[in-house]
Order: C-alpha cells, then structure tokens, then sequence
C-alpha cells in the first residue's frame, strides 16, 4: 500500500468515521484511500465550515474532530475554526496537504510554512517526514488531542510521501486512564469546604466533560451549595435544580454574582480562564477559593488558589461525595434561593409578550426553549445575542448549548449545527446567529440541504454589528457606523433549497419554530429583533442590589 492508505487505516483504527473539508490537488493520495475507506468524507463548502464542524463534533463527542484542507489557502482557511476549537477546548484532528518536498527549500506555487502557523493555535503540529513515522505521529496527535485539557493537533503530508510506499500498520489506541488526586489533598479540600458558611461552586467547560456533571449533581443534590456555570459550562446541572444558579460570565455584574460577592468559599471545577476571568468576581482577591480540575491552576494575580485538587475531576468530585455522605454538611443557602426567584421572573417576563415590527431577545429565547426538549441542542454565533443566550437559555443537560466563549469567532454556529445534527440526527438542532455572522459561513446551507442536515437557523437581524455598537455605546456614550445591509434571507433560504421563514410579530414566533423544525429539509427563519433591549439590560444590571 501508499502511505496514503497507511494513513487512512491509522484513522479508522483511531475510530474516525467522517472527515469535513475541502481536498485539492497536493492531497488526492490521501482522498483516493478515503474513497476505499468506511469513512465517510463531508464535503464543505469553505474550510472554516469544516473546522468550525469538527470543532462541534469533537466537543459533543469527546473523541477528535477531523478536517482537511490542503496547502496555502486551503490551510490558511482552516485557522479561525482551528484557533475557535483549540480555545473552547474541544478534541480536533487538522489534516493539510503539502507540496512536494523536493520544492518546499525554495520559493514554489503555493508552498508555506504551514506546520508553524499552526504552532500557536494547536496543542501540537507536525509534518510527516517519513512513510514510516505515519502510525506513531496519527497515534501521538490523538492522544494529546483527547488529554486534558482537550485541543487541535495538526499533521501535515507531503504529496510525494503520500505517495510513497508503506509498510508499517497503525499503533492499537488504547483507552488512556487519567491520573487521580491523593486522599490527603482532597481531605484538606473537603476540611475547608466544611468549615465555610456559604460557599458556591463556580462549573467551568472543565465540569461538562469526562461524567464530571454526574458527580457534581450528586455533591449539589447532597449539600445543598449553589451551582454557577459559565458560559460553555452550560448543563452541567439541571436548570429546575434548587441549587441551580444559571450562568455567569457577562461583563456587567449581574444578580448571580452576588453569589459569589456572598461567598466565604468559591469551589471552582474544570474553570477555565478563557471565558470568565477571576478580576471579574475576586476584585479584591480576598476569596477562598478551592480549585479542582485535571490540570494545576493557571498563575494569575486575582486566581490564589488555597487548595488545589489536581485530577480526573469525576473521580475528584466521587471522593469529595465520599466524604460528604459520612459527614452531612449545613450551609447557608437562603440567599441562593432568592437569586434563584428573582433570575427565574426575569426569565418568565417577556414569555407573553404579543409586539409587531421587533421581537424582544427574551421573547425569542423564551420560545426557543420551549420548542427544544431537554437534550435538543441550541448553537450560539457571537454577537449581541450570544449575550442575551447565556444569560436567558439555560439546559438540563450537557452540550445542549454550544456556545464558543474561549476564542469567541463570528461564524461557528450554521457550520457548527450540521456536525451537531449529523451527530445527533434525532434531536432538534437550532443555530442563532446575527445577520452578520450568518453571512460569514452562509454557503454551509448548501452543504446542509446536500447531505440531509434539517436545521434550524434563527437569524436576529439589526443591520448592524450589533454588540460592537453595545459596548462602544456603553464605554464612550456613542458608537462608530456599523450598520450594513442584508439580502432578502427568505429568498436566499429558498435559492439554496431550503425553506425561508420571516416572523414579525412575537405571538407567531413559537407556531414558526414548530414549523421549522417539522419541515423536510433545513430552515431559515427570521426575526427582526428589539435590541433597544442591550441598553435597558446595561441599564438593569448597573442597579443590581444584592437579596439577602
């Protein structure tokens, strides 16, 4: 066999089962064995929709995405979703072709350093120099793609070794066992936490992955301490939880974080700084603060970590529960309730709501999630409404909010909600994006109608970036032009043979969604959304006082 055929079979052995992306001519080896292959290629209409999909899929299902580009522009087109998957932590596999290595020591038709641009967005990157290393550098890259915390891996073949002859088979993949805490740190973990008043746990993305959510459920559900969430930790807890205290993470202090203002203790699990940093709740860095995760805590002068609990955070959490149910524990959880009372009437204001021209962003969630069941999924892009999503959609389960708050890139979510439908073909998949950031993958609609991936896509359309305009309002009073137009997206649903909807009046919204997702084929709907709402939330959560 090739080295190409190699390398297809060290995919297989590793599990894969499809490949998102766009071929070219310096990787046809490789798309030759993948026709003979059981995988199955997506082809994608840009590669940063292909990324953004093996971004998705690596995250739902813990086990690497893979997507493929070849040299020059093809690899520079991967890199926002690369650079997206690799900061909100999800376990991705990045193939690119190369030229031919008798040309690449000069200057050659679209030959670049390919393996150092990735370098800074990956966990590792590599070429493949010989026929023979193909099984151990597969092997390597998705092992470190999978180890916490999880991330992009990138390997790059050559045309001529793709070619070339092989003789090796791939290395077995084994299941990797994470190491574990020692009793003696967790005792003193569990010491302190014991001794606090009112303590509350801070989940980060860290607390969704490996079974962690199951673990942290049974310490909730046993001791009563509330339960916060950042953005992408999402579900970690069931949202009709007692002591579910929903998300925190916008920039504005909100009522939630009175919790933490509460706190003699902060508990964080599988916290991750990319998304909520500690500045932002420990001012004054005058927390105790417990800090469990699979790696050490990150050096940071508002982050003095106590107690620091390194391990496999499920197995972190199960001893912890150990320790709880011989020795019940009584916090003080009153003001928990009250936070929980007074998010839960915020969330239920608009859910009546019967406006014509512009829909509320509460309005437009409160029937969102009423059409999704439990373990649906919703995809936010970034813009203004990925505030209003974290804040106002929370879950009952994992990974039914995917939101990318680590790299944050306009884009992730129309690409993003194939994978998950392609995962999960049972359940309702929803993307929200804004106008802008819908038109920055919209040529995904074509490769959802393609291959059958009947999503939904709800477009809030401002005509404008709107959250630049929200915060530029809000530091300097003003903002700079930032309005454009937009296309008729009924018709462009249509011209991709997809099914366009366009809502104007709130009270049709829900009847619409029913719609949408009862169609036979994907669907666009639109809504023209009421962000004169970003200045009365500003407004609201600048006059936060604390209950007690």
């Amino acid at each position: 066999m090739n080295a190409a055929q190699l390398f297809v079979k060290c995919l297989e052995n590793e599990g894969v089962t499809h490949i998102f992306g766009i071929p070219g001519e310096e990787n046809a080896h490789v798309m030759m064995a993948l026709e003979d292959s059981s995988i199955e290629f997506i082809l994608t209409r840009h590669e940063q929709g292909a990324a953004f999909m093996a971004d998705v899929y690596g995250r739902l299902t813990g086990k690497p995405g893979v997507c493929l580009g070849t040299l020059g522009p093809g690899a520079t087109n991967l890199v926002t979703g690369v650079a997206d998957g690799n900061m909100d932590r999800a376990p991705m596999i990045v193939i690119t072709g190369q030229a031919d290595s008798k040309r690449q020591h000069k200057e050659s038709h679209q030959n670049m350093d390919v393996v150092a641009m990735f370098k800074p967005i990956t966990k590792w990157a590599t070429p493949i120099l010989h026929a023979d290393n193909i099984p151990e550098v597969v092997r390597k890259a998705f092992k470190i793609a999978t180890t916490e915390k999880p991330g992009a891996c990138h390997i790059e073949i050559a045309e001529d070794i793709a070619a070339g002859e092989a003789h090796d088979m791939p290395i077995p993949a084994k299941p990797l066992r994470r190491p574990v805490a020692d009793d003696k740190i967790v005792d003193e973990a569990f010491a302190l936490i014991r001794s606090a008043e009112r303590p509350v746990i801070l989940a980060g993305n860290g607390a969704i992955r490996k079974r962690a959510s199951k673990q942290l459920r049974i310490l909730a559900d046993s001791t009563g301490i509330g339960v916060i969430s950042t953005f992408m930790g999402k579900g970690c807890v069931d949202r009709e939880a007692d002591y579910s205290l929903f998300t925190v993470g916008l920039q504005s202090k909100d009522i939630v974080a009175c919790a933490i203002d509460a706190a003699d203790v902060v508990i964080t699990l599988g916290y991750d700084m990319v998304e909520y940093h500690p500045r932002l709740w420990n001012k004054n860095n005058d927390k105790k603060i417990v800090h469990l995760d699979f790696l050490p805590a990150e050096v940071d002068d508002h982050y003095h970590v106590t107690v620091e609990v390194v391990g496999d955070l499920a197995h972190t959490l199960w001893m912890l529960n150990e320790r709880c149910s011989r020795e019940p524990m009584n916090f003080q959880t009153k003001q928990h309730a009250s936070i929980r009372q007074e998010m839960q009437a915020d969330f239920n204001a608009h859910g009546d709501d019967d406006t014509d021209g512009l829909i509320r962003p509460q309005k437009a969630l409160w029937d969102a999630r009423r059409a999704l069941g439990a373990n649906d999924i919703l995809l936010s892009d970034v813009g203004a409404h990925k505030m209003w999503i974290a804040r106002y959609y929370q879950c009952d389960e994992p990974n039914t909010c995917l939101i990318s708050n680590g790299f944050c890139s306009m884009g992730f979510a129309l690409p993003g909600a194939i994978a998950a439908k392609m995962t999960y073909p049972d359940r309702r998949v929803l993307a929200i994006c804004g106008d802008a950031g819908f038109l920055m993958n919209v040529q995904e609609l074509e490769t959802a109608a393609r291959i059958g991936a009947n999503i939904v896509t709800m477009i809030w359309e401002d005509h404008a970036y709107g959250l630049i305009a929200w915060k530029q309002k809000n530091q300097f009073g003003r903002h700079t032009n930032l309005s454009f137009n937009n296309p008729d997206f009924v018709k462009l649903a249509e011209s991709f043979d997809c099914l366009g909807l366009r809502v104007q009046r709130s009270a049709d919204l829900a009847p619409a969604l029913e719609e949408a997702f009862n169609a036979d084929r994907p669907c666009v709907l639109t809504i023209p959304i009421d962000y004169r709402e970003n200045a009365l939330l500003t407004q609201r959560l600048g006059e936060i006082a604390c209950p007690i």
